[in-house]
């Protein structure tokens, strides 16, 4: 799979309501790694305002995946709109959901459609958008005498240091850049003569 070295998300939960002829549209603003965490999340949304007529959504992963439902409202008045609010911030890794509560009178689908676009772009521009990095997991195993060659290796290499653990040796778990692995691997190797012994897990995530 091919991930992008860069994303943009949000991290933080939002939550802004608003009302169009008395009906409130509560947009609310997760951050998602997976599916499973969708359903969660929607399941939560749908407990917390029982009284709402439709919870609409849209969310968008890093991988790809891409899923969008109108909850009932007319065809593409609602999750597409959705959509298209977090596409217009190039958000991935989230999930929109907006919950609207009927107010007895109906919108048509133009404005319908409108309202929903206008309460999530409300509550995406209320948030703060953080660009993450990819990182894989790896961990270095070496003697002890090595410690400060590693530490600056990473540090140039922008690399984060997890954890250190001085056992029998030295084991530090860290998360490195993917663009940078081999220059660390060649780096290591120079350094210590095959003496240390990186593993790179294959287990991505963003920071």
């Amino acid at each position: 799979m091919n991930l992008p070295d860069e994303i943009n998300t949000i991290d933080e939960f939002i939550e802004i309501t608003t009302t169009v002829k008395k009906s409130t549209f509560t947009a609310q603003v997760y951050s998602v790694s997976s599916e499973q965490q969708v359903k969660e999340y929607l399941a939560s949304a749908k407990k917390k305002y029982y009284n709402a007529s439709h919870h609409c959504y849209a969310y968008k992963l890093v991988d790809g995946i891409t899923r969008y439902s109108d909850a009932g409202e007319p065809s593409g008045t609602a999750g597409i709109r959705i959509l298209q609010a977090i596409e217009h911030f190039n958000l991935v890794n989230q999930l929109l959901v907006v919950s609207r509560i009927f107010g007895g009178v109906k919108l048509g689908v133009g404005p319908l459609g409108k309202a929903y676009y206008d309460s999530a772009y409300q509550a995406l521009t209320t948030a703060k958008i953080k660009v993450k990095e990819l990182f894989d997991k790896a961990i270095i195993l070496s003697g002890f005498e090595q410690v400060s060659s590693i530490h600056r290796i990473l540090a140039n290499h922008k690399s984060v240091i997890l954890k250190s653990d001085y056992k029998e040796m030295l084991e530090i778990s860290c998360l490195i850049k993917p663009l940078e692995i081999e220059q660390i691997r060649k780096k290591l190797k120079e350094t210590a003569k095959n003496k240390i012994k990186i593993t790179f897990l294959q287990d991505f995530i963003y920071k």
